[in-house]
C-alpha cells in the first residue's frame, strides 16, 4: 500500500504532538534559564537557590545562585545541603509501599495496629454556637488513608483544635505543626500523644494536610523493628547512593547547610531566627524524632536521584526499591476530584498532573510536590525529565516555583 506525502507529513505532526518526550533540552536556551534565575537573588528576594534538570537520566542544568549563608559570606554551591520538609513526604511513603510489598503491611492496615492511641480516634465538630464538641470517628484509620492525606489529620492549626494541640506540644506550638526537631522523644511517642487528640475530619471525606506521613514513619519503625533513620537509609538512600540525606546533620557537614530566610512585607528577605520556625535544631539538638512527614536533609543532587529511580519504575542502576507497578500506584490518582477538581490528583505520594495545563506545562502523568522551606521538584515521564528546586525561605512570598518549571520547558525544542 503506497502512502502519500500528506499522509506522512499529517501521520508526523500526530506523532510530534502526541508525545512530548520527542523534545529535547536545548542547552541554547538554558541562558534564559540563569537570567531569570539570578534576577530572583539581584532583587534580594531569594538569598540563594540551586536548580537541577535532568532528562532521560542524564543532567542538562545544574547551577547554583547566590548565597548559602549571605550573613557568613557562604556562597551557594551545587551540593549544598537543604532542609526539605515535606519531601520528606515521599521517601517515607516508599518505606511504607516496601513494606506492603514484602507483606509486612497492607493499604487496609489499621494505623490502630502499631499506634495504640488510634485504636479509638475522635473528630472535633463545631456547631453554629462557635463551641466545639468531640464526636467518634466512624472507622477506623487505615494505612490507606495516611498515604492519600484522607485520615481527616490536619498539622493542629484549624481553630478548632489548635489550643488542645498546643496543650499537648502539637500543632502551632510546634513549628506550625509539621516541625519536631526539637523534641526529646522518638516520633511514635510523639504521635501516640497525637492520637489522644480530635481530628478535623471523618476518614475518607477530605483531603486534608497534615501528620499523615509522620504516623506513617513511626509505623515503618513498628513493623520494620528499626529507627525510621536506619530504615530509610538501609533501603532507600544508601542502595541509590544518596549521600547527603538524613534526618541530622553531622557537625562536620554544618558548613554545607544553608541558612533559612524568610519573605517580608516588602518583598525582601531577612534571615529566620534560630528556632523552630526558622533555623532549626538539625545539627544541635537532640537528634532523637525522625519525622517522617518533614525532618530531612538532602541535596538536588540527591532527591533527584531518588526522583529518577522512582521516574524509571523504583530501578536505577541495577537498585530496585520499588516494583513498578507500586511506584505507579504511588503517582496516580486515588481521590478522583476529592484532591482537586481542576485538574490535579493525589496518588500515594504525590500531587499528579490529570489535565494537561492543569500543572502549567506539564504533561499528564506528571508528579510532585514541594517543601515548607520553598523547595520544589515535578517528574514528568512523557517528557523525560526530572526537576528539583533548592530553596530556604519561609514564608516564601515568591513566585519562583511556578516560574521555574516554565523555564525548563521553554527550553525544550
Amino acid at each position: 500500500m503506497r502512502i502519500t506525502s500528506l499522509a506522512c507529513a499529517l501521520l508526523l505532526a500526530v506523532v510530534t504532538l502526541s508525545g512530548q518526550s520527542r523534545l529535547t533540552f536545548d542547552p541554547a536556551r538554558a541562558s534564559v534559564i540563569d537570567k531569570a534565575l539570578q534576577k530572583y537573588v539581584d532583587s534580594d528576594r531569594v538569598a540563594g537557590l540551586v536548580a537541577l534538570v535532568m532528562q532521560d537520566g542524564q543532567v542538562v542544568y545544574d547551577k547554583a545562585f547566590g548565597w548559602a549563608d549571605k550573613e557568613a559570606g557562604r556562597r551557594m554551591q551545587p551540593d549544598t545541603i537543604f532542609r526539605i520538609a515535606s519531601q520528606t513526604k515521599a521517601i517515607t511513603s516508599t518505606a511504607i509501599m516496601q513494606l506492603i510489598e514484602e507483606g509486612s503491611l497492607a493499604l487496609s492496615t489499621r494505623a490502630g495496629a502499631f499506634v495504640p492511641s488510634f485504636g479509638n480516634t475522635r473528630v472535633a465538630v463545631s456547631n453554629e454556637r462557635g463551641s466545639v464538641s468531640q464526636v467518634p470517628a466512624r472507622r477506623a484509620i487505615t494505612i490507606r488513608d495516611l498515604l492519600t492525606h484522607t485520615a481527616g489529620i490536619s498539622y493542629g492549626t484549624d481553630p478548632s483544635v489548635a489550643a488542645m494541640y498546643a496543650e499537648k506540644g502539637l500543632g502551632p506550638a510546634a513549628g506550625a505543626g509539621w516541625y519536631t526537631a526539637d523534641k526529646n522523644e522518638g516520633v511514635c511517642d510523639t504521635m501516640d500523644r497525637l492520637g489522644s487528640l480530635p481530628f478535623v475530619s471523618q476518614p475518607g471525606e477530605a483531603w486534608v494536610y497534615g501528620y499523615n506521613t509522620d504516623i506513617l514513619g513511626c509505623i515503618v519503625e513498628k513493623a520494620s523493628g528499626v529507627p525510621l533513620d536506619a530504615y530509610v537509609r538501609d533501603h532507600i538512600t544508601a542502595p541509590l547512593g544518596m549521600k547527603d540525606t538524613q534526618f541530622f546533620l553531622p557537625p562536620a557537614l554544618k558548613d554545607r547547610l544553608a541558612a533559612v530566610y524568610r519573605s517580608g512585607a516588602d518583598g525582601t528577605f531577612t534571615r529566620a531566627a534560630d528556632d523552630a520556625r526558622g533555623q532549626g535544631a538539625y545539627v544541635d539538638g537532640p537528634r532523637k524524632n525522625f519525622a517522617g512527614g518533614a525532618g530531612l536533609l538532602s541535596t538536588a543532587r540527591d532527591y533527584a536521584r531518588f526522583l529518577e529511580a522512582m521516574r524509571l519504575g523504583g530501578t536505577i542502576d541495577g537498585k530496585r526499591i520499588l516494583s513498578p507497578l507500586s511506584v505507579k500506584l504511588m503517582s496516580t490518582n486515588q481521590l478522583g476530584t476529592l484532591y482537586s477538581s481542576s485538574g490535579l490528583g493525589w496518588g500515594l505520594a504525590f500531587e499528579t498532573v490529570e489535565r494537561f495545563g492543569a500543572g502549567g506545562m506539564s504533561s499528564v502523568g506528571s508528579f510532585g510536590w514541594g517543601g515548607a522551606y520553598g523547595s520544589w521538584y515535578r517528574v514528568d515521564p512523557q517528557a523525560q525529565l526530572t526537576m528539583v528546586l533548592m530553596i530556604q525561605l519561609m514564608p516564601n512570598a515568591t513566585d519562583i516555583r511556578e516560574v521555574f518549571p516554565n523555564l525548563v520547558y521553554q527550553a525544550l525544542k
